[in-house]
């Protein structure tokens, strides 16, 4: 497909809507123009800002010495807890995240002091100076430590249906044992960064890598005894955040406002890689205690699952992540008797967050372990185990939570894509190559996912948006979702031009700003398309309307029988370009500006039974993955990978499609690569690219069939689109069940291996070991 220009799509192009046009910013990008925070003109008199980190696990602070510290070159000042007029606290559901430690120190990286310097370089090293009194405490830095005494951030959650005990009992065979799956780094491009200028009369205005500016505003408002309309948050664009910048980035955003209000200077606060990940919290790693009844087909009778989650020192968003695993359990699966727990386990490390897919993928890969487990027991097909035990459409279709799958196509989907892969005729071929290889083992999976759209939490599901129109005929739109490279204003700003019958070329999306659009949610679960694209159709919707009016009346015709197309508007007999109607609407005094809102409907919530109808709707996806595993080293290549994913009625399918192959490579990473670990004084030392392997170009496969499942959505979002930001990741799972399939080449009759995630070369080395001695899961 060739891809247009940003300027190629004028009046007199095709409608935008459902089109594959470019990323609004893609000619910036690649020009290097793109304006990040950092990239902003400094102000006068800016200053710079640097952390000082505990070097203790958990410890009780005696005394920080900092005179060295200020006496270093370039000091201006350097700040702790007590120069915080406010609250110091940052975080996002309990008080229980200090902005700066005050007196305690609960993991290796906790800030306890900033300095402020005329420069980067003298920040920096003025921060290593810092002389610390410690009182070392117990530090517990294994979660089933902590859950052997009972230490958690939040109460444990449970939900049972049905009667998983009596239904287990009962059950031809059952299986128990435990897993594992291990966190996952953000490491977005763009590291974590706030800058901070005070305004008049007590005002600040804060430039902050962020996915939620609302909730950066809120959190400095409080930490500086100031109301929320003293502060303004301006976010334009960042450089990735997956997650990492939905809470996290609070930390940052207070200490540079604490800065710029303490010294009434602009203040930057940019941390290097290696302190950001100090710093910072990652996705939950979970531990997994299972016992599953099945019948001979392996059909699931009834399944108890324990999760445990690494929440690290603070509750974060741990509740809301666990909830959700707890919500994805069931995958695409129907679980008739089911318990299911999750535990929030404290650690004295860092605070684990938000990470695409907030807990979804956690929660789904358990049930796929299990069946992947299940049918290596019955020595089956596992494509043939997961498809007996698929939700059906009209019955087999209730949710442990007790929602209804109404819009199930996980069998046309799943059957489409055996069918396009060739899985059957592969996994002859596999089978064959296996038997006649020594070494080089040949592993095939082909693994579904059923994913949830929506926060659980009912009352984040709104948004706002205000479309503007020009007299020159152009159009600005803002809302308060925040770009971070998914395209998220390439899209509002589609349907905006599609709405009003222009090119996208004559629509513009500005920064997200909380003096424009207020009281925003943060751009996470997916929903960033959903809820800003539906404020921005209804305040474009509102405009189309008040000129159809007015051309209706100066012109002839209903309102109803005006259309706006190609950048012209027509009525009965007569067509107008659309900048003559709106120039002259303007001197009519026809309002040419409009806010929309947007609140999701239908949904509901008990926290309490954690039961209801939490997601509007689901998405959907497959994929088949083709590896080859080194049986001497462990290592291994992703050969062939055919993604087909539900995105609806795609908004903008090159964009999704990248979407997809995205989530899919992260996810890849998540499961065999990406290794936190921590030293036995709880220090991360993976915190850099020199020992944190993320995936790079050389891991795609050769061969990377991706297409879009055509499936409008029956529930009525944006042109009947579907979210694609966190589904795909879940494709990432037929990588590391090919990986299994292909070490289970070399197990005995009925071995499952005992491969944990992530699959580095030495997990894969210990579960071919294990299957040589006949030692299975």
């Amino acid at each position: 497909m060739s891809t247009p220009t940003p300027n190629a799509h004028r009046d007199h192009a095709p409608l935008p809507k459902g089109e594959a046009l470019p990323h609004e910013s893609a000619h910036l990008h690649v020009a290097g123009e793109a304006v990040y925070v950092d990239d902003i003109p400094e102000l006068a008199g800016t200053l710079y800002a640097a952390l000082g980190l505990s070097q203790q696990a958990h410890a009780r602070i005696r005394a920080m010495d900092l005179d060295a510290v200020r006496a270093a070159p370039g000091v201006v000042a350097v700040l702790t807890a007590a120069d915080i007029p406010g609250t110091n606290d940052c975080g996002p559901v309990l008080d229980d995240d200090p902005i700066l430690a005050d007196g305690l120190v609960q993991y290796i990286g906790q800030p306890m002091f900033a300095v402020i310097a005329i420069s980067v370089d003298a920040a920096r090293r003025a921060a290593r100076k810092g002389v610390i009194d410690y009182e070392a405490l117990p530090a517990v830095l294994d979660p089933q430590v902590a859950r052997a005494r009972e230490s958690y951030v939040l109460p444990p959650i449970r939900r049972v249906c049905g009667d998983p005990q009596g239904r287990m009992a009962q059950a031809p065979h059952r299986l128990h044992g435990q897993w594992s799956v291990g966190g996952q780094e953000q490491f977005y491009l763009e590291g974590q960064i706030s800058y901070c200028a005070p305004k008049e009369d007590g005002c600040l205005h804060l430039w902050c890598s962020t996915q939620h500016p609302t909730e950066m505003q809120q959190l400095i408002a409080h930490s500086l005894n100031k109301d929320a309309n003293q502060v303004v948050v301006e976010m334009r664009r960042m450089g990735g955040g997956f997650g990492g910048k939905e809470s996290q980035s609070a930390l940052f955003a207070c200490v540079a406002a604490l800065a710029a209000h303490t010294l009434q200077r602009p203040v930057k606060l940019r941390v290097d890689r290696d302190d950001d990940m100090m710093i910072t919290g990652k996705r939950h790693g979970f531990d997994y205690d299972y016992e599953v009844g099945y019948d001979d087909a392996g059909r699931i009778q009834a399944v108890r699952v324990e999760m445990l989650a690494r929440a690290g020192f603070s509750a974060d968003l741990s509740g809301p992540v666990v909830t959700r695993a707890l919500c994805h359990v069931d995958n695409a699966y129907y679980l008739s008797d089911a318990d299911i727990s999750a535990l929030c386990a404290k650690t004295n490390t860092q605070s684990n967050t938000a990470f695409r897919g907030f807990g979804g993928p956690q929660g789904a890969i358990a049930i796929e372990y299990i069946l992947d487990t299940i049918a290596r027991r019955l020595r089956l097909d596992p494509l043939d185990v997961r498809k007996a035990n698929f939700y059906g459409n009209g019955e087999r279709n209730q949710t442990p939570y007790g929602q209804t799958v109404e819009d199930n196509v996980i069998h046309e989907l799943v059957g489409e894509l055996e069918a396009s892969s060739d899985y059957r005729a592969r996994r002859a071929a596999l089978a064959a190559w296996n038997a006649a290889s020594p070494v080089i083992k040949k592993g095939l999976a082909l693994t579904p996912v059923k994913f949830g759209i929506s926060f659980n939490v009912a009352h984040f599901n709104q948004a706002g948006a205000l479309v503007h129109i020009y007299t020159d005929g152009s159009v600005l739109v803002n809302h308060g979702g925040a770009e971070m490279g998914q395209g998220l204003n390439t899209k509002v700003a589609q349907v905006v031009a599609g709405t009003l019958g222009l090119a996208l070329a004559r629509v513009r999306a500005t920064a997200a700003d909380t003096s424009k659009v207020a009281n925003t949610s943060a751009t996470a679960a997916s929903t960033g398309a959903d809820l800003n694209g539906k404020a921005a159709e209804a305040a474009a919707l509102t405009l189309r309307g008040r000129l159809a009016d007015f051309a209706a009346r100066r012109w002839g015709g209903e309102a109803d029988a005006v259309s706006f197309a190609a950048g012209e508007v027509r009525g009965e007999g007569w067509r107008k370009r659309f900048d003559e109607v709106v120039n002259l609407a303007y001197h009519a005094r026809v309002q040419l500006w409009s806010d929309g809102f947007y609140a999701t409907p239908g949904l509901a919530w008990n926290r309490e039974t954690l039961t209801g109808k939490p997601f509007y709707y689901f998405a959907y996806g497959a994929a088949v993955s083709e590896v080859a595993v080194d049986t001497l080293t462990g290592e291994w290549k992703l050969l062939r990978a055919d993604l087909l994913h539900d995105a609806g009625n795609s908004i903008n399918p090159a964009i999704d499609l990248g979407q997809v192959e995205g989530g899919f490579i992260q996810g890849m990473g998540w499961l065999t690569t990406e290794e936190l670990w921590w030293n036995e004084q709880g220090r991360l030392m993976t915190h850099a690219p020199s020992t944190y392997k993320i995936p790079a170009v050389a891991d795609c496969p050769a061969r990377f069939n991706t297409r879009l499942f055509h499936n409008p959505n029956r529930a009525d979002t944006v042109l009947r689109s579907k979210a694609v930001g966190e589904p795909p990741l879940l494709l990432s799972f037929s990588v590391l069940f090919a990986i299994r399939d292909a070490i289970a080449a070399l197990a005995g009759p009925g071995v499952a291996p005992p491969l944990t995630a992530p699959a580095t070369c030495e997990s894969i080395l210990a579960a071919i070991d294990a299957v040589r001695e006949g030692v299975g899961a």
